[in-house]
C-alpha cells in the first residue's frame, strides 16, 4: 500500500492548484485521473465551448456586415475547421496543465479509475491493468459532474446528444432540439442557431430561467428569439421516436401534445454528481438525494480529514467557485487561516450574445428578505459605446439597499456583461456606496460610463 499525505481524487480547477501547492509545502501528494488532466472546465466546459461561442460570434457579425458598411456577398461555416481549433485550444490548455503537475516535486500524477475501498483507501487501476492501493490522512474529492439523461420514453433508443458529445460533432444539425432550458442549453442553442441549424429549446418550467429577475429572464428570452430561436416554456417532452436519421419528440403543454421533427437532440436538463463510480459509500461520507456530497463551511465532509471542492459538493457549479475552494482548504490546512464558504458572493456569466455577468442578490432575493431596497435599470441602448458599435440588446440593472447605499447585487446584460459586472463586484467587496460610482469619472466612451447613468436612477 502507497502511503501519502494528501490524495486528490480528481483533476478539476480545485485539484490541479491544490496538488502544486500542497506538494510544494511539503506534503507527499497523489493526484488520479481517469484519463485528462483538466476537468469538466477544460475538456469539456468552459475552454471547448467558449472557443466555439467565438465562432458563433464572427459568424453573427459576417451576416451583419452590411449593417457596418461593409458588403460580404458570400461566407461559409466549415465545421471541421471550427471542432478543429476548439480541440487545438482545448489540447494545449490540457498539456499546458499536465506538464506543470508532471513537474512538481513531490506529486505522482497518477491515470485510471479510483475506487474508495476502505474509509481513507484507494483503488486505482490503471489502463494497463495495474492495481494500486493508496491511503492518505487527507483526501480531497474533486470529481466534478456528468450531464443528467432524464427517463424520457424512447429517449435511450435514439441517438442524442449531451453537452459533453455534442463538442464533437462534425455536422451543422439542420435542426436541434435541446431538452432543458439550462444556462448550457442557451449556450449551445445560439451557437448551433448562428452556425445555420434551426433551433427548438424546450423548457419544462413555465418560467424562463426561473433563477434570474423576471425583467433579465425576459431580456435573455427576447435577444434568442431575435436570434430565430424558438422557445418553449411549460412543455415537457412525453416520448422520442426515430425517424429517418433523426428523431421526433412529443412534447405536452397544457395538457395538448404534438409532434416536433429534428435532425438532431441536445439532452441539457442539468448535471450530477460523480460519486457512484467512486464506491464514497466505502468512505462513510455523507451524501444528499442527487448524490452530492454533503461538506461543512469549511468543504470538510461527515469524515473528518475528507474534503469535496468544486461541483461534485452541489452548490453553485462554477470553475471560479472549484478555485476558490482550493483557496479556502489551502490556506485553512497549510496557512492555519479560519476561512469558510459561508456568505461567499455569488457571482457568474451567462456567456450568451450578449453575456449576462451576475452577482450578489436579484431584486427578488432582496425582496424575499425583507430588504429596505431601491431598483434601477438602464436598456443597453442608452450606453453610448454599445450604440455606437450597433449592439444595443440586452439591460443593467441594479439593487442598492436604501439605509447605507451599498449595492447588493447587479445584472449586466450587454456586450462585456460579465467584465462590468466585475466593475461592481470589486465595489462590493469594498463596500463602495453606489453615489461615489455615480459620480465617478470614467473613460468616455466606454461601458463602464453607463455606470454614471445607471445610479443617477437611485435619486430618481
Amino acid at each position: 500500500m502507497l502511503k501519502y499525505d494528501a490524495i486528490i481524487v480528481g483533476s478539476g480547477q480545485a485539484a490541479n492548484p491544490l496538488a502544486h501547492k500542497l506538494a510544494d509545502a511539503g506534503w507527499k501528494t497523489a493526484l488520479i485521473d481517469k484519463k485528462f488532466i483538466g476537468g469538466t472546465c477544460i475538456n469539456v466546459g468552459c475552454t471547448p465551448t467558449k472557443t466555439l461561442v467565438a465562432s458563433g460570434r464572427v459568424s453573427y457579425l459576417v451576416k451583419r456586415s452590411a449593417d457596418y458598411g461593409v458588403n460580404v456577398t458570400s461566407y461559409s461555416v466549415d465545421i471541421e475547421s471550427v471542432i478543429r481549433r476548439k480541440n487545438a485550444h482545448v489540447l494545449q490548455a490540457r498539456e499546458s496543465s499536465a506538464k506543470r503537475l508532471l513537474e512538481t516535486p513531490n506529486l505522482d500524477v497518477v491515470f485510471g479509475n479510483a475506487l474508495f475501498s476502505g474509509p481513507k483507501e484507494i483503488t486505482v487501476t490503471k489502463g494497463e491493468g495495474d492495481i494500486a492501493v493508496m491511503t492518505a490522512d487527507k483526501i480531497f474529492i474533486n470529481t466534478g459532474t456528468r450531464p443528467v439523461v432524464p427517463p424520457i420514453e424512447g429517449l435511450a433508443g435514439v441517438h442524442y446528444l449531451t453537452s459533453d458529445t455534442i463538442l464533437d460533432l462534425l455536422v451543422v444539425p439542420s435542426h436541434l432540439a435541446i431538452i432543458g432550458g439550462s444556462y448550457i442549453a442557451l449556450e449551445f442553442g445560439q451557437l448551433y442557431r448562428r452556425l445555420g441549424s434551426e433551433v427548438t429549446i424546450i423548457e419544462g418550467n413555465e418560467q424562463f430561467l426561473a433563477k434570474e429577475d423576471e425583467d433579465i429572464a425576459a431580456a435573455i428570452r427576447q435577444v434568442l428569439e431575435e436570434d430565430g430561436i424558438r422557445v418553449l416554456t411549460g412543455t415537457t417532452v412525453s416520448s422520442v421516436a426515430a425517424r429517418g436519421d433523426g428523431a421526433e419528440l412529443t412534447v405536452v403543454k397544457g395538457g395538448q401534445s404534438r409532434v416536433i421533427v429534428a435532425s438532431h437532440i441536445l439532452v441539457a436538463a442539468g448535471r450530477q454528481a460523480e460519486t457512484a463510480a467512486l464506491n464514497v459509500a466505502a468512505t462513510g461520507v455523507t451524501v444528499d438525494k442527487h448524490g452530492f456530497i454533503v461538506v461543512n463551511d469549511r468543504l470538510e465532509t461527515s469524515v473528518q480529514g475528507i474534503y469535496a471542492l468544486g461541483d461534485v459538493k452541489g452548490g453553485p457549479q462554477f470553475t471560479h467557485i472549484s478555485y476558490n475552494d482550493h483557496l479556502v482548504v489551502y490556506r485553512n490546512l497549510i496557512e492555519n487561516a479560519n476561512l469558510s464558504i459561508a456568505g461567499r458572493e455569488l457571482i457568474y456569466c451567462l456567456f450568451t450574445d450578449p453575456e449576462l455577468g451576475r452577482v450578489g442578490l436579484t431584486e427578488k432575493m432582496a425582496r424575499e428578505k425583507g430588504l429596505n431596497i431601491k431598483v434601477v435599470t438602464l436598456p443597453a441602448s442608452r450606453i453610448a459605446r454599445a450604440w455606437e458599435n450597433d449592439e444595443t440588446r440586452g439591460m443593467l440593472k441594479a439593487v442598492v439597499d436604501r439605509d447605507n447605499g451599498k449595492i447588493l447585487g447587479a445584472a449586466a446584460l450587454c456586450v462585456g456583461g460579465g467584465e462590468l459586472m466585475s466593475i461592481l463586484q470589486m465595489a462590493m467587496m469594498g463596500g463602495v456606496t453606489y453615489d461615489r460610482i455615480r459620480d465617478a469619472v470614467y473613460a468616455h466612451p466606454t461601458f463602464a460610463e453607463s455606470l454614471n447613468v445607471l445610479f443617477a436612477g437611485v435619486d430618481q
